[in-house]
């Protein structure tokens, strides 16, 4: 055959009860297939009595597998030779157990699931996400929530109805998971942001650390954002004017962050890590993808299957995240015109998104080129007459550098007469 394993495929030689640890996991996590009669390196083996072993199959999977899943058991013939084809289907009543234990595929390999996984399948089990659980502590304030309502909101005051249209306070009378991870403090573990900087472009040389926790994720998304204005914004004197010049886009590490609390796995031992280099930040999220996404829908269809709906809904209301969906593509096009873009990578039980220091063209661009490009990262619309006020350039000066910039396919003209404007391509 030449066919391989991979995470949804096992090849069996025969029939051994090794295989229902891998029916658990396949119940449990996602679809799969076991093919029986052929060994590890993907050669035809094929079953003596076929038949009879398929329901031997059948039997074992009835017999051990709590509760039992979704499958089907086929009989083919290769070259004259059985295998049987036993395909299972993730299920709605999860966990699905062997002999007392829940299984996950690692790669090619089948293991048992940690307590950590074990409790996600549990509250899958029961239409659950985690953070409507029961909070640690009802004892909460939401002083911080508070503020950002009013300012976003034109919200008075705070109260529980609110709390409960938020869905931050549950209907049989509690708080739940997410609402203290929106509160002013908590004391979940992991519920936090590691941030450094390195003084070099490795891990050689910490310059500063901070673990940004046990606090809201409002107050840890904020602090983190004043992180990276102090390392990776600077101004400039233009004229009479200061003019602020960024190093990295901040929308795009706003929207990696953003994208980093809303989507990450909550019970995990691990908080989201952030790397300041001198080229760039590299954001990792824990917890990879949410099941019913792929790696392709993620990167390019935007497309949001939400981990956590009740705390995106709050940053969503918030306008600190937009359409959900919406963020990779909000990050690539900060980078439009730079030569360095934006990296994404994925794995089973994290996501990382490097922001590199941007590059605005191939073709160098003079100090003054860079300081009229700076000025479209403020605004997203100006005229001839406002790049003058900001930048302390005559008419003539503003228009030869406009006219370069729209050569090099940087900026773009808008209008005619009077009205013309400009922007970024």
């Amino acid at each position: 055959m030449g066919a391989k394993e991979k995470y949804n495929r096992e090849f069996k030689v025969e029939v051994s009860r090794s295989f229902l640890k891998t029916v658990s996991a396949y119940a449990n996590y996602n679809d799969g297939e076991i093919i029986f009669g052929i060994d590890d390196n993907g050669d035809l083996a094929g079953i003596d009595r076929a038949k009879d072993e398929s329901l031997r199959i059948e039997n074992m999977i009835n017999d051990s597998i709590v509760p039992v899943p979704n499958f089907n058991i086929e009989v083919k013939e290769i070259d004259g030779r059985e295998i049987i084809v036993l395909e299972i289907k993730k299920g709605k009543d999860t966990p699905y157990y062997y002999q007392g234990k829940a299984y996950k595929r690692s790669d090619t390999s089948t293991v048992e699931a940690d307590r950590f996984e074990l409790r996600r399948l549990a509250l899958e089990g029961i239409n659950m996400d985690y953070e409507e659980r029961k909070a640690s502590s009802q004892n909460l304030n939401f002083t911080i929530l508070e503020a950002k309502l009013k300012a976003k909101a034109g919200i008075k005051k705070i109260n529980l109805d609110i709390l409960k249209t938020l869905n931050l306070y549950n209907k049989d009378g509690y708080y739940n998971i997410a609402g203290e991870l929106l509160a002013d403090r908590n004391d979940l573990a992991f519920s936090g942001i590691d941030l450094v900087r390195f003084g070099n472009n490795n891990n050689s040389r910490i310059l500063y650390r901070e673990n940004i926790s046990h606090r809201s994720l409002l107050a840890q998304f904020d602090r983190a954002i004043e992180i990276f204005e102090q390392y990776y914004q600077y101004e400039e004197i233009a004229g009479y004017n200061r003019v602020k010049i960024e190093l990295i886009p901040k929308e795009a590490f706003r929207e990696s962050l953003a994208n980093a609390i809303v989507h990450r796995v909550w019970d995990t031992n691990s908080a989201i890590q952030i790397a300041m280099y001198e080229d760039r930040i590299e954001i990792n999220s824990p917890g990879g993808l949410p099941k019913g996404i792929s790696e392709e829908e993620y990167l390019y269809g935007n497309i949001s299957v939400l981990r956590n709906p009740i705390i995106a809904g709050v940053f969503y209301r918030l306008d600190i995240i937009e359409k959900f969906g919406t963020g990779i593509a909000r990050i690539n096009e900060e980078y439009t015109h730079s030569i360095a873009k934006p990296g994404f990578a994925v794995s089973e039980n994290n996501i990382r998104i490097v922001l590199p220091v941007t590059q605005v063209d191939q073709l160098e661009l003079s100090q003054d080129e860079l300081l009229v490009y700076s000025l479209f990262k403020e605004e997203t619309e100006l005229s001839r007459g406002e790049i003058d006020l900001k930048s302390g350039f005559d008419k003539s000066k503003t228009l030869r550098i406009l006219s370069s910039l729209i050569d090099k396919n940087i900026i773009q003209k808008l209008g005619s007469g009077a009205g013309v404007t400009y922007k970024l391509r």
